[in-house]
């Protein structure tokens, strides 16, 4: 895959992820302020629930935004020199999961720029509250070590030597003396048979 069309490719995943996130997070904040309680999806195993979160995933390490702030951007940073330079260039797996990670990592840095926490809604059994940011960079997290650990750098088939036809025809339709210099020819001639 050519680099230009990684880039594209990663954007074109990251991109849908961050404004879906962004909107259900506007949209769901509004919904779930007014009713003052959870909405259940599924009973109550599955429900939107608004839930701030200072911290990291799962609420650890609450009320460090600026310090989380900072982090999530050397890390995304980091993941694109990772990207760009270490990486398999050639595969769609990377790529996506790469971009999957870019997706949620860029959104939820945004919202702890601009509010100071992270708007999390799904809340799922016991899990912590979650949202499509975290969603995403989860399944892209094991995408990549799925890819890292199973599939690893498997060589590509070799390219072939170039190939010119007249060239070969050529020097296969010379004479092998006339072809070598003076002195090797009269080497040749004069070494025991």
């Amino acid at each position: 895959m050519a680099m230009r069309s990684r880039w594209l490719l990663l954007i074109l995943v990251a991109t849908p992820i961050l404004l879906i996130d962004q909107l259900s997070k506007v949209w769901l904040t509004d919904l779930l302020l007014r009713a003052e309680q959870p909405i259940p999806i599924l009973f109550d195993w599955i429900q939107l629930a608004y839930h701030e979160n200072t911290g990291v995933a799962f609420g650890l390490f609450p009320d460090q935004g600026g310090i989380l702030s900072i982090g999530a951007g050397l890390v995304l940073i980091l993941l694109a020199y990772t990207y760009q330079h270490l990486l398999p260039a050639e595969s769609r797996l990377v790529t996506i999961a790469v971009g999957m990670i870019f997706g949620g990592g860029i959104s939820n840095l945004l919202d702890r720029l601009w509010q100071g926490y992270v708007v999390d809604f799904i809340q799922f059994g016991w899990w912590p509250v979650f949202n499509i940011a975290d969603s995403a960079i989860s399944i892209g997290v094991a995408a990549l070590a799925f890819h890292i650990i199973f599939i690893g750098d498997e060589p590509l088939p070799a390219e072939p030597e170039p190939f010119d036809e007249g060239l070969l025809s050529e020097l296969l339709s010379r004479d092998p003396e006339v072809s070598l210099p003076q002195e090797q020819r009269n080497y040749n001639s004069e070494s025991p048979s």
